[in-house]
């Protein structure tokens, strides 16, 4: 691996540490002073704290499946890990970290959590109105997805003008 390459792997770890560390700290702080029954306001109806534990995934999809979305949560730690490992740029490799970040922090809640290994509940907390309720590893992921996104978007937009004129170049 490239000098460049350790570096940004480095750069994701910290990223996904960092996000693990607040996210379960986060969780730990509202199972000790939260509660299912009662939805603390803070912004009227449209945003509060409220416990819940999420069998499923996103908006409790495949809640009766909850040990195969542990196994496909492991798959996704192993592919953005990887993923990672070849990132070229540090936005990259910060984007990746919250992904990862974020992946890990749900990934150890299903296997750590009760009712038992590998099928624990994601503790959530952030209510969003009533619509769902959600934690920071799930903004994490959102943050790195728009992340990567963007990234990517804006690396085509610079690298295939530069590709098409030494293209170009080449053939004149």
């Amino acid at each position: 691996m490239s000098p460049n390459r350790a570096r940004y792997l480095a750069v994701t770890a910290l990223v996904a540490a960092g996000i693990v560390v607040i996210d379960q700290a986060t969780k730990a702080a509202a199972l000790a002073t939260l509660s299912e029954e009662t939805r603390i306001p803070l912004l009227g109806d449209l945003f509060g704290l409220q416990l819940a534990f999420n069998p499923g995934a996103i908006l409790s999809l495949g809640s009766g499946f909850t040990g195969v979305i542990t196994l496909v949560g492991v798959g996704a730690v192993v592919w953005v890990f990887l993923a990672a490992s070849r990132a070229r740029t540090a936005e990259f490799a910060v984007a990746f970290g919250f992904i990862l970040g974020g992946a890990l922090g749900n990934l150890i809640d299903r296997l750590f959590s009760p009712p038992g290994f590998g099928v624990g509940h994601v503790t959530d907390f952030l209510a969003y109105g009533n619509l769902f309720i959600g934690n920071l590893a799930d903004i994490a992921l959102g943050i790195g997805v728009v992340l990567l996104l963007g990234v990517t978007w804006t690396r085509r937009r610079t690298v295939e003008p530069a590709r098409s004129a030494r293209v170009e170049a080449g053939a004149a």
